[in-house]
């Protein structure tokens, strides 16, 4: 049997009034995935436990398989794995965002413009991370540069501060009242205001401004935590396993995990991705593995962005991706499990997530299942009344387990 998750981030969503009561799973053209919820199980699972928050670090280890209250040491040390950066057990990690902040003298007087500085792209971000490593780095605070707009900050020594804001939360609103205010804190504070002040008239920022785009003229630290210690995937499940995905979070969470990471060339992150190369990629990974993990951010990053067009767009794009799966496997003359499920919503009109439980289809070719329902949305799924309340019991359910 040959098992592949197929996760479209936040890809669940709110009816909205301004469509009819739909959501993008509903005006979305995904025939094939539909056509699969006929002889598949079709229910909601609920990938955030009471207490947590929705981050896509621990909704997509619970969709994994691991439960985050028992493993889960912050989301900074996951993609701080995926950078290749060595922890010791007295660092902590945190997220280091190029934003687009507005451009008020004051720093607590000013506006959360882009979480992502307008998905600057990879190389620009180097330059701008690089230089500000020269400038702020010490004994204390190493910088390293990683992919877009998302980087890490390694603390020696350092402390937890509690109280970082995500910037996608605030995407549109004044900072005022989302800045660290704890002693620690405070430092992160500190470096945040002075790489405003290194970044506003660098040339790369004067560049992008003359063509048009958002400057990357901050720093943003938030998702600190500490070195984390996950069991492999093969011990816990007794499958080897592959991870496809273009964010290092996903990527550090299949290193910690134990299993190979797969890079696609063309893989963005957005919904300009490589959703085919994605698709084939799984394929030839099944060929050697038991399990693949393809994991798609297109559908989140266009719920923070209010984007819904390219929302839907994004699903229709991901179902052509397990229709590339299906037929590859069926042609193989193999009994294989298909898993499709978001990790978490990401609501257009509120552009950040949340912690409903998601709608999810398992598909196994060697025992089809009678749902009572013909397409794949929110509504339908509910109406199914099957619920599994995390995401290791619908893993376990998945793998016959």
């Amino acid at each position: 049997m040959k098992y592949a998750v197929i996760l479209g981030d936040g890809m669940a969503d709110y009816p909205q009034k301004s469509l009819g009561g739909k959501t993008p799973l509903d005006l979305a053209k995904k025939p094939f995935i539909d056509g699969l919820c006929k002889v598949s199980e079709v229910g909601l699972c609920k990938t955030v436990a009471d207490g947590l928050k929705p981050g896509s670090d621990v909704a997509n280890l619970s969709v994994l398989g691991y439960d985050p209250k028992e493993c889960y040491t912050g989301r900074s040390p996951l993609e701080a794995a995926s950078i290749g950066i060595s922890l010791k057990s007295t660092d902590i990690t945190a997220r280091a965002n190029l934003v687009c902040l507005s451009d008020e003298e004051n720093y607590a007087d000013k506006t959360m413009i882009d979480y992502s500085a307008g998905e600057i792209s990879t190389a620009e971000a180097k330059i701008l991370i690089d230089y500000l490593a020269e400038k702020l780095n010490d004994d204390k605070y190493r910088l390293y540069s990683g992919v877009s707009y998302r980087h890490c900050l390694v603390i020696d020594n350092g402390k937890i501060a509690g109280d970082l804001t995500p910037p996608h939360d605030i995407t549109g609103k004044p900072v005022k009242g989302h800045l660290p205010q704890s002693e620690t804190g405070k430092e992160y504070l500190r470096l945040m205001e002075l790489s405003a002040r290194l970044l506003k008239d660098h040339p790369v920022n004067l560049a992008r401004i003359k063509a048009g785009k958002r400057p990357a003229n901050s720093l943003w630290f938030w998702g600190e935590g500490t070195k984390p210690a996950l069991q492999s995937f093969n011990e816990r499940y007794g499958l080897k396993g592959a991870m496809i995905s273009a964010v290092d979070l996903l990527k550090g969470i299949g290193k910690l995990t134990g299993m190979r990471v797969i890079n696609v060339e063309g893989a963005t992150g957005n919904y300009d991705t490589n959703f085919q190369g994605k698709a084939n990629a799984a394929l030839e990974t099944l060929k050697t593995d038991d399990f693949v993990y393809i994991h798609m951010e297109a559908p989140d990053e266009c719920g923070h962005h209010g984007d819904l067009e390219h929302k839907i767009y994004s699903i229709e794009q991901i179902d052509g991706v397990v229709k590339t799966i299906y037929d590859g496997l069926k042609a193989r003359g193999e009994d294989f499990s298909l898993l499709i499920m978001p990790d978490h919503p990401t609501p257009l009109n509120l552009m950040t997530h949340v912690s409903d439980p998601v709608p999810y289809v398992l598909y196994n070719s060697a025992k089809a299942v009678n749902s009572g329902v013909e397409k794949y949305c929110e509504t339908a799924a509910a109406k199914t009344g099957i619920f599994e309340n995390s995401g290791v019991s619908l893993m376990r359910k998945f793998l016959n387990k």
